[in-house]
């Protein structure tokens, strides 16, 4: 609540009805519906959460159409060439035109395939990364589903992804596709490992598993200007590093995008999947990187909360989606900028730099509580992670392994 005023700007009042307006809307619309049909507790009860799923659902599907669109004109951007331009004004309608495609598309069901597996799989995929946008705060009394072991409601729904591409893998009777969803799901679960240790040390600093009470430990400002957010820390900075490029495999994104090489294993686990079940993986991956990077926001970033203090006034949700999309420009930037990694490359990095990087992080975090949260806490959790920081880059060095590398065909 704004409980104080904000420089003229705006009144607390204002302010606060605007930021609180999607909220005041449902208890409008729940109470709307109570006086008419005079329905039991449970009834309302059941409405708030369909209004919650149909809001989400809404949104999301929303900026998974704008995000297909505009991923390709800033990566068109990037690399110096055109984007789509064709469809509609700015080539806006592209996502109408692609929508419509995938659902006239015939849809090929290989012969001997296990029909039940191979229509189930998509489905899935779709709908635990769905569960997952669930628990997350999109600003204040904005969690469409506040539960107690939110974060491990997360990362339980999260882990049945590698069940459905198993089930894709296997069930298109593939070996490309077999082939591929098995390094997907190794790929998968080695990365989740750092990508769920990335957040013992949130969980351990605020003591609940709860994404609202995150975000309400980040709150506050040092010195009235730098937010108190756990980005700010070294244990939280490099947590944040970590959970970023973990959710980037998680989400088979550049430069971790080895499951879908076209020049090696055609396209996955998808291979023998065509029309709208494709486009519903392409969907699930879009709306599992939101998911992740939402996750990402409300862990480091203060979630909802302003960067600035004399900003409070700006609706939280905006701060929120804010926060959202310059993750998600850096995913878009990431992909028009690095080269596909090998293999064996991004297994030797999870495992021999990602995991024991990721454990410090939980031993600096405790370093940083224990050492009283303030300057002294913040130095020595710094000389925790830039030691084993250290350490891990000279054992892993890999410099001095290859033989000088020469061009026998190049001026």
């Amino acid at each position: 609540m704004i409980n104080q005023s904000i420089d003229g700007f705006l009144h607390p009042d204002v302010s606060n009805s605007v930021d609180q307006i999607f909220v005041n809307a449902k208890q409008w619309l729940l109470g709307l519906l109570s006086w008419l049909t005079n329905a039991p507790g449970w009834v309302i009860q059941v409405a708030s959460s369909l209004i919650n799923i149909f809001a989400l659902l809404f949104v999301f599907l929303t900026l998974f159409a704008l995000m297909s669109v505009l991923e390709r004109k800033i990566l068109g951007r990037i690399q110096n060439r055109y984007g789509p331009n064709r469809v509609g004004p700015f080539g806006l309608l592209q996502p109408v035109a692609d929508g419509i495609k995938m659902l006239i598309k015939e849809d090929i069901v290989p012969a001997r395939s296990d029909k039940l597996m191979h229509f189930l799989a998509p489905i899935l995929i779709a709908a635990a990364a769905i569960l997952a946008l669930g628990v997350i705060p999109y600003g204040r009394n904005m969690t469409p589903f506040t539960i107690d072991g939110g974060i491990l409601f997360f990362f339980a729904v999260g882990s049945t992804t590698e069940l459905a591409v198993f089930m894709a893998g296997w069930g298109s009777n593939n070996k490309f596709s077999m082939l591929g969803a098995m390094r997907a799901i190794a790929q998968m679960i080695s990365y989740e490992l750092p990508l769920i240790i990335t957040v013992l040390p949130v969980v351990m600093v605020v003591g609940s598993l709860t994404p609202d009470r995150m975000v309400a430990a980040q709150a506050g400002y040092t010195f009235g200007l730098v937010p108190r957010w756990f980005v700010f820390t070294p244990w939280g900075a490099t947590a944040f590093i970590l959970f970023f490029v973990s959710g980037l495999v998680e989400s088979n994104r550049t430069p971790f995008d080895v499951p879908e090489g076209e020049s090696e294993i055609v396209a996955g686990h998808m291979t023998e999947y065509s029309g709208f079940k494709y486009a519903t993986f392409f969907m699930a991956e879009y709306i599992g990187m939101f998911a992740i990077t939402g996750l990402a926001a409300t862990l480091f970033l203060g979630g909802w909360r302003s960067p600035v203090q004399m900003l409070e006034f700006i609706p939280s949700y905006i701060w929120f989606f804010a926060k959202l999309s310059a993750l998600l420009f850096v995913y878009i930037w990431l992909r028009g900028t690095l080269p596909r990694t090998r293999i064996d490359q991004i297994m030797n990095f999870a495992w021999k730099f990602m995991l024991p990087l990721a454990f410090t992080c939980v031993i600096a975090a405790a370093v940083w509580h224990y050492a009283g949260r303030g300057l002294r806490g913040w130095l020595w959790s710094f000389v925790v992670i830039a030691i084993v920081y250290t350490a891990l880059s000279m054992l892993l060095d890999t410099q001095r392994k290859f033989a000088p590398r020469t061009y026998r065909f190049a001026e």
